[in-house]
């Protein structure tokens, strides 16, 4: 398991969070995603066989939010 964290912008509340979230968790090989409204940034852990950062910041994007 690898571990990153990304910087979102666009989250102003807790519905913006439940929306990463879940866009994250969707991806086949996330196993979690911790997502902070204060600090604007998700905390994934995921499988790097089956998903990168990359697909990270797409699913993010696809969400209507700004992966950094």
């Amino acid at each position: 398991m690898q571990k990153t964290k990304l910087k979102i912008s666009g989250m102003s509340c807790q519905h913006c969070v439940k929306t990463v979230k879940d866009a994250l968790t969707a991806l086949e090989g996330v196993q979690s995603a911790k997502v902070n409204l204060r600090k604007g940034e998700a905390v994934v852990r995921f499988d790097e066989l089956s998903v990168n950062p990359v697909n990270l910041r797409d699913a993010i994007t696809q969400a209507g939010f700004e992966a950094l």
